[in-house]
């Protein structure tokens, strides 16, 4: 019996919480201050301010992916041969960070990074001299990769848990060796899990701004705290708001791209 009343609060909810905060992003987006409409906010994404860092946050978000992606594939091709269920205390171990407050985790980098903290201790301890690591690009990327790395391991792990054994079993049997085994059934068929935590670093880690502020010293400049300077620094939320619709679409584009690709390669997987 089908009770679409029960439906109602999660309705609300995405109204209340999504669906109208987009709107009025859209609605300041679009008009200026004296409410008329214009394209000037977006177009100010052409200011070479606003390029600058939206091309830097495109950039040190690749990176961190990327590094990501190396990291957690084989660790995740690791837990697969150890046998590991989902429930298993190491996977425990990956997911506990994610509880953690992402505020703290990012104020406890900044500490171990700093010209005084852990890292830079053990390097006068061994008779080197201080390295500056803190305030750098490098510093941001290192974030980026402590804070949404598990968001890359656990899809792709999911993906090859997923994967009969058999059927690399009879590949074997047929005599295919490792590396084909690899390159024509454990990769395909696991490249969804791969899109996916793909998706899932990228995004987040193109929009972020509590780790470029925290690492960065403020020094460095990503699109997401040109955003979070308009409103809460000049507090022109026009002008946010219209850099931020520019934002939006390089995510959704992004995420729409991903997901055709993950489609494609499911659909191919066995090919």
């Amino acid at each position: 019996m089908n009770k679409p009343h029960l439906a109602t609060p999660y309705v609300v909810w995405i109204i209340g919480f999504t669906v109208l905060p987009l709107l009025f992003v859209l609605y300041y987006g679009l008009t200026d201050a004296s409410g008329n409409f214009t394209l000037a906010n977006i177009a100010a994404i052409a200011d070479p301010i606003h390029l600058k860092a939206l091309w830097l946050s495109l950039l040190l978000a690749f990176i961190a992916t990327t590094v990501c992606l190396i990291i957690a594939y084989p660790l995740a091709m690791i837990m697969r041969k150890l046998n590991l269920s989902k429930g298993s205390f190491i996977v425990m171990l990956l997911i506990l960070p994610m509880w953690m407050n992402h505020l703290l985790k990012t104020l406890a980098w900044q500490l171990l990074l700093s010209n005084n903290g852990i890292f830079n201790t053990i390097f006068v301890a061994l008779g080197m001299e201080p390295v500056q690591m803190l305030n750098t690009s490098g510093a941001i990327v290192l974030g980026m990769i402590y804070d949404f790395l598990p968001f890359m391991i656990l899809p792709i792990f999911n993906a090859l848990t997923r994967i009969d054994k058999d059927v690399i079993d009879a590949a074997r049997d047929l005599g295919a060796n490792s590396l084909t085994v690899f390159r024509r059934i454990i990769l395909p068929l696991s490249m969804p899990g791969i899109i996916s935590g793909i998706t899932m670093v990228f995004v987040p880690s193109m929009t972020s701004f509590v780790i470029s502020d925290i690492l960065g010293g403020g020094k460095i400049l990503l699109i997401g705290n040109v955003i979070e300077q308009e409103f809460n620094k000049t507090f022109n939320w026009h002008l946010g708001s219209g850099i931020s619709i520019i934002l939006m679409i390089f995510v959704i584009a992004s995420m729409s791209l991903m997901s055709r690709r993950g489609d494609k390669e499911g659909g191919a997987a066995l090919w």
